[in-house]
């Protein structure tokens, strides 16, 4: 395993978002926004806060928006000075110095593991991230950053997993394998979206990822599997017979922003946490006769 730090991310966004129609027909349902802070920000700033350097966008079409919220923009934030608007002015500018960013375009709608390996030429020889652009997880020390911690010392690829209902394992990637300490797991095997009757376990996958650029050679071998795509989860099952690869149940609370109920849920989480909403919400929930702490 490389001694290289991570310093890279890959956060695929190359969906139609065809659950958030017609919302997403216009825009990037990535830019659909937790109160005020659009989903991407969130996901990004999680790398960031973890000691990202570069983050590496696969997009497609129509997804601009996304590269401009982290662009700088100097008319808007000249014209919120003129206003005395400093403080958005400020936090304009905060979003375009964030990080540095590079976009490349995934062609073919070909899943997952097929938008990963677009990344392999800005990736090289270096371990890095996978955040995926639905899954939201709130916690005090950051997701990814708890699976660099288990990576630098373990020396292992690692992905993020959490226990989930029997009856939801049709909806994720799901590992098996031994289990080391409570939370960490040597994984034997990935299977992608098994129906409850064939899932080797609980713990699901809902979209974290460290792992060692070697991935790359499994992905461009993998061949098309559920759903028609390439599946990183096959990749990583293939990777895990040839290299260690673990599983760490992390902390923190995950919000599928990719699902209508699931971004109501992340919504309401997210403003009951601050100090200038959560009254104004409790008082709104109560209207519909829902008694909320």
């Amino acid at each position: 395993m490389s001694s290289f730090k991570v310093r890279k991310a890959v956060i695929p966004v190359a969906g139609l978002g065809t659950r958030f129609f017609p919302a997403s027909k216009a825009i990037p349902k990535e830019m659909i926004p937790i109160v005020d802070v659009p989903v991407i920000q969130h996901i990004v700033e999680e790398a960031v806060q973890s000691g990202i350097q570069e983050i590496i966008l696969i997009t497609a079409r129509n997804k601009e928006a996304i590269e401009n919220h982290f662009d700088l923009n100097y008319e808007l934030e000249d014209a919120l000075e003129k206003k005395g608007k400093k403080d958005l002015a400020e936090l304009s500018r905060s979003i375009g110095q964030m990080c540095q960013l590079v976009a490349i375009r995934q062609k073919t709608p070909l899943g997952l593991g097929h938008a990963v390996l677009c990344a392999a030429p800005w990736i090289k020889d270096e371990p890095f991230a996978v955040l995926l652009g639905d899954d939201l997880v709130d916690a005090e020390v950051p997701c990814t950053q708890q699976l660099i911690d288990v990576f630098e010392r373990e020396q292992a690829s690692v992905v993020g997993v959490m226990k989930v209902p029997k009856d939801q394992v049709s909806k994720y990637g799901i590992v098996s394998g031994k289990m080391i300490t409570t939370k960490l797991m040597e994984v034997s095997h990935l299977v992608e979206k098994p129906s409850p009757a064939e899932a080797p376990s609980q713990l699901a996958i809902p979209g974290r990822y460290i792992l060692s650029p070697s991935i790359f050679g499994f992905l461009r071998k993998t061949v098309i599997g559920q759903g028609g795509e390439i599946q990183l989860t096959d990749a990583l099952s293939s990777f895990a017979q040839k290299e260690k690869l673990l599983a760490y149940q992390f902390d923190g609370d995950r919000y599928d922003t990719g699902d209508r109920l699931g971004l109501i849920d992340a919504t309401l989480a997210f403003a009951l946490k601050r100090a200038d909403l959560a009254e104004g919400v409790r008082e709104l929930l109560k209207k519909y006769g829902e008694p909320f702490q």
